[in-house]
């Protein structure tokens, strides 16, 4: 790949998705574009960038940030976000909209799904406690394709193993041939939409928690400022925000602030001090043994 071919990519990536391609990344957009290239017929990474050069094509630009997106991702991934959701946020967020009986939780760049039906099968404990509510889960991410494999909610051996509790394992899933699918139930909690974070999103509403983790880490600071901007006007003043533990909101965002008590979780700066519920006994899930990933 050459200089120029590497400077238009880059340039291309940072405008249709934020993407900051750095140099020493370079051997990455090689073997990731190699395999697009050869999927689609394109002699090599030189064809594609003069393909993409010549004429505006929305589905081979779609194709380009699609192979260089990270997809990484797991079940209940790093587990504090989780068990904040489930003893903090979700005992506060029930008081607080005892009236209205809804619930709103928008996944940002939810990948594969796994996130999303991380927190539907918590609330899915809840469930005779929850009747007679709307709950509404949304998951959105740029690319079409890891789209489709979260709505269909099927998972190779090696996903399954990556985080997912045994018990949750027999109670929410089916084995079909050699993988595992979420229940129907699971996934009718869940909605799917393809979003690019740097878009509008006024059409969404607003969310009672917000999870936008580990997306922000692959994006320079002015990018990360706008993602910040375009997010915070979708949490309801006293909701609740989560990054990922290597990510802040510190010299990025005034309009959200972290919660003193809990890393990784942040309010609106209108709401600080937050005042952080205390765990309820009776909205937890039913006593479980350690999570233990399934083997073999």
């Amino acid at each position: 790949m050459t200089e120029a071919d590497f400077s238009f990519l880059c340039l291309l990536l940072q405008q249709r998705s934020g993407l900051s391609l750095t140099a020493d990344k370079r051997y990455l957009a090689e073997s990731r574009l190699g395999i697009l290239c050869r999927r689609r017929g394109i002699a090599d990474i030189e064809a594609l960038v003069r393909q993409l050069r010549m004429a505006r094509d929305l589905a081979l630009e779609s194709a380009v940030v699609d192979a260089m997106t990270t997809n990484e991702t797991l079940f209940f991934r790093d587990q504090t976000p989780f068990n904040l959701f489930r003893d903090i946020i979700l005992p506060e967020r029930l008081a607080a909209n005892a009236a209205s009986r809804s619930l709103r939780i928008w996944c940002a760049a939810v990948s594969s799904g796994q996130e999303a039906y991380s927190l539907a099968m918590l609330i899915d404990e809840l469930s005779e406690r929850l009747a007679g509510w709307k709950i509404e889960i949304l998951g959105t991410d740029i690319s079409a394709e890891i789209l489709e494999k979260a709505r269909a909610g099927i998972y190779s051996q090696f996903e399954i193993q990556r985080g997912l509790p045994i018990q949750m394992l027999l109670k929410h899933f089916q084995q079909v041939g050699d993988k595992w699918q979420v229940s129907q139930r699971i996934r009718a909690m869940v909605e799917f939409r393809q979003h690019n974070l740097l878009e509008r999103n006024d059409p969404f509403g607003r969310f009672d928690v917000i999870f936008c983790r580990n997306v922000l880490i692959y994006f320079d600071v002015p990018t990360k400022v706008k993602v910040l901007e375009q997010l915070a006007p979708r949490l309801v003043p006293d909701g609740a925000f989560l990054l990922g533990a290597a990510e802040t909101v510190l010299g990025l965002a005034t309009k959200l602030v972290c919660d003193p008590q809990h890393r990784g979780l942040y309010r609106h700066a209108a709401m600080a001090p937050p005042l952080a519920a205390s765990p309820a006994p009776d909205f937890r899930p039913r006593p479980a043994a350690v999570a233990t990933a399934l083997r073999g």
